[in-house]
């Protein structure tokens, strides 16, 4: 229980459905840091209680931030010194929640593992999980999880994947839940301010680099900055440069500590390469090269692609060129609302 909305009506439907419920709440960041927002720090804590006491069930918090320091901190580190842009929420989910989370479960004899995701799991006429989007479009978290396979998905509950936003929120305000108007939280969680640059800062100094260079296609120096870290792909806003004309991020070069900008059709992608790559069902559709749709950020669009794999790499091939993708990022396949599979951007290929 995160202390949010979600996870504590999830929660409620499960004990009201007859399920022996135990609140857990993951305490990601070490207790009585300068961490209070989102799902980390005391307010969440408190939340996440008070939901489980208003759930009539009962509640613990377990302490996982070592691991959690050692797993997705040190990604999301290795990662910006690569210039790549994590998405720790991913991280996160394969390490911790459905990582240590199960492993606790299993330590305690306890059969499934349930979050407030908003996503689908159904079994397949052939004994398979298949992994689905929520019905809440809008909120749809199935990219998040693309990183679950079939142990995993066996033992998990997704109890409102069913319900829209607004459904959740009825809920939660029938169930008396003391979290039915706390706001969705959409800061980087473990970061005191939730804000990238302030926590790199102050926290993570090895990433800070002064004297890097903000440069055009050919070149120019245009601006000044004091790590890569502080930029994405596809990024407009905050770049210190006046050029006369809008220009985004086309490039990190964490090497020379430069990051390359220049006008948005200099952004245009025919296609990715990514490795860390995980199939839902084990194994992809087809064993040659096969058609998909991909999604390139947590609540981006779909384009129709044609994917194959190569020497464990994920190569996916766009029907239209694609915009603002992000090494770091992932590349994930669906069929219609199923989730397929997919794994880190490594590489992005230009026309």
């Amino acid at each position: 229980m995160s202390g949010g909305v979600d996870s504590a009506v999830a929660a409620c439907l499960l004990a009201r459905g007859g399920y022996a419920v135990t609140g857990v709440h993951l305490e990601l960041v070490p207790p009585g840091g300068e961490v209070d927002h989102g799902c980390c720090g005391p307010t969440a804590r408190a939340d996440a209680e008070r939901s489980a006491r208003a759930a009539g069930i009962p509640f613990e918090v377990v302490d996982v931030s070592e691991v959690f320091e050692r797993t997705v901190l040190a990604d999301f580190v290795a990662e910006h010194r690569a210039g790549r842009t994590p998405n720790p929420c991913i991280g996160c989910n394969a390490s911790i929640k459905f990582g240590v989370f199960v492993t606790l479960a299993d330590a305690r004899g306890v059969e499934h593992v349930a979050t407030g995701h908003h996503a689908r799991r159904v079994r397949a006429a052939d004994g398979t999980w298949r992994l689905l989007r929520a019905v809440d479009r809008r909120k749809d978290q199935s990219y998040l999880l693309h990183v679950l396979g079939q142990a995993e998905l066996a033992r998990s509950l997704f109890p409102i994947g069913e319900r829209t936003k607004a459904e959740v929120r009825e809920l939660a305000a029938a169930f008396g839940l003391p979290v039915a108007a706390k706001p969705d939280s959409q800061e980087l969680c473990f970061a005191p301010s939730g804000r990238l640059g302030a926590f790199v800062r102050t926290t993570l100094p090895e990433l800070v680099r002064p004297g890097g260079e903000v440069v055009d296609p050919d070149g120019r120096v245009l601006a000044g900055h004091d790590g890569t870290f502080a930029f994405t792909v596809g990024q407009r806003r905050g770049l210190g440069v006046a050029t006369g004309s809008p220009v985004h991020v086309l490039e990190l070069d964490a090497r020379r500590n430069r990051v390359v900008v220049g006008p948005a059709v200099l952004l245009e992608r025919v296609g990715v390469v990514a490795d860390r790559v995980r199939w839902v069902a084990g194994a992809p559709p087809e064993p040659g090269p096969f058609e998909a749709t991909a999604q390139l950020r947590a609540h981006g669009e779909e384009v129709a692609s044609v994917a194959r794999v190569d020497a464990g790499r994920l190569h996916v091939s766009f029907s239209s060129p694609q915009r603002g993708v992000a090494p770091g990022q992932s590349v994930v396949l669906y069929r219609g609302d199923e989730v397929l599979g997919g794994g880190r951007i490594v590489e992005t290929l230009r026309s």
